[in-house]
């Protein structure tokens, strides 16, 4: 019997991805766990193993290739070795996909690897493992209810006396097809006539580009900014790295950062509303407070997460964003360390960056944009004295956060800045 390996979905948002290279070559045996290939995604490049046993008859979709749609066939397994395939099983051929010269692939991100679906072409969708096991056992393989991708029963739903489950809704019989309306042209590429070099688009650049542009056509954004004094807090800071013992465990070197990301946390803590998404049924609101910290990598940019910001210590979040930044840009973050989080900060102050506005990453509803600390002359008590300033933007999607909602969330930032010691409470 012949199995279809599909493209996986290796993250939330994944509708595509490249083949990058196989792991595994055709007449080659393949055992559940084996790793078959490596994946690259928007974000980074992953090992994805086989949930099924066989050989590998058939390789679809070559590596280097781009652009594979998600559920796309891309080889063909069968129980023995030499077996023929069914001739309709190749039907990834239909996949809009060319060979592309070879790209340099996003970072690797060497994670718990993934599962390959599979696509029997069957009523009831089961791995060859999964149904000799559950013939030998006498079970009625149609009363399990799957565990694996697209509710596929696999060898743990049998061992694990899956029997008892509730067995899967029937089938409904599909209606035909309606013709999709005919995409619109794409746009004319630019004549460029000046000397210059192609660099070719990774995956990541060009889900980087296709994403901002989708969150700033769809997201109504607006933006609020507020000017910080930041002296107190730079004292604190200078204060507690004093006080780090000089090496060991517990050691740490707080930076301004990371200091943000804590009164952040404090803020959203106070205004839940900001740490929300906006549906179309409902406007969801985080019960954790886990903000996204967007860290630059030679491809592009990564949002790893600070969970529960709120809630930890000064110290633990320094330890941790320099775990996260320093994996981040080796690509070895694991997916559940980039995808979520519910607010995030881009800071380009170490850029000298003194104020800019941020777009917003959806589907969370705002971002703050951290400009750079520096030398202003203000006015206190009627007096123009010399305080060092921070300039922060609030990009706000409009149909989560109101204006008047924003300001406060500012206005509390601005407050737990100015008075650090309150972090410390």
């Amino acid at each position: 019997m012949a199995t279809n390996i599909l493209m996986p979905a290796l993250s939330p948002t994944m509708t595509e991805g490249k083949l990058s290279r196989w792991l595994k070559k055709e007449g080659d045996e393949v055992k559940s766990g084996d790793l078959l290939a490596e994946i690259e995604t928007d974000k980074a490049t992953m090992e994805v193993e086989a949930v099924d046993e066989g050989f590998v008859a058939k390789i679809v979709v070559p590596e280097g290739t781009e652009g594979v749609a998600v559920n796309a066939v891309i080889a063909i397994l069968t129980a023995t070795k030499g077996e023929k395939t069914d001739a309709s099983a190749p039907a990834a051929a239909a996949v809009a996909v060319t060979p592309a010269a070879p790209v340099a692939a996003a970072p690797a991100a060497w994670a718990p690897a993934q599962h390959m679906a599979v696509d029997h072409g069957e009523r009831v969708f089961a791995s060859p493992l999964a149904r000799r096991m559950a013939k030998q056992a006498g079970i009625d393989i149609t009363t399990i209810k799957g565990s694996g991708p697209n509710g596929r029963i696999v060898k743990a739903d049998i061992a694990g006396g899956a029997a008892h489950a509730p067995a899967a809704a029937p089938a409904v019989t599909a209606a035909a097809p309606v013709a999709a309306p005919a995409p619109k042209p794409a746009a004319p590429a630019p004549i460029i006539t000046a000397p210059h070099k192609k660099l070719q688009n990774s995956t990541m650049r060009k889900v980087i580009a296709k994403r901002l542009t989708e969150s700033k056509q769809n997201v109504p954004h607006f933006y609020l900014t507020s000017n910080i004094e930041i002296d107190a807090l730079l004292k604190l800071r200078a204060d507690l790295n004093a006080k780090s013992p000089k090496d060991g465990a517990s050691a740490f070197k707080l930076s301004v950062n990371d200091l943000i990301i804590k009164a952040c946390g404090v803020a959203l803590r106070r205004h839940p509303q900001v740490n929300a998404s906006y549906t179309d049924e409902a406007i969801i609101q985080y019960d954790d407070v886990d903000i996204s910290i967007a860290v630059s990598i030679p491809d592009g940019l990564i949002t790893p997460i600070v969970r529960k910001a709120d809630q930890l210590g000064l110290a633990a979040i320094s330890n941790t964003m320099k775990d996260l930044g320093a994996r981040a840009k080796t690509g070895k973050l694991k997916p559940e360390e980039f995808q979520g989080g519910g607010f995030s900060i881009s800071n380009l102050g170490m850029f000298g960056i003194p104020e800019f506005s941020a777009i917003i990453n959806p589907p969370q509803a705002g971002i703050l944009a951290v400009g750079a600390g520096e030398k202003r002359a203000v006015v206190k008590n009627d007096t123009i004295v010399i305080a060092t300033m921070m300039t922060v933007t609030l990009s706000c999607d409009h149909r989560v956060v109101d204006g008047a909602l924003g300001a406060e969330f500012l206005s509390t930032l601005k407050a737990i800045i100015e008075d650090p010691l309150s972090l410390m409470l």
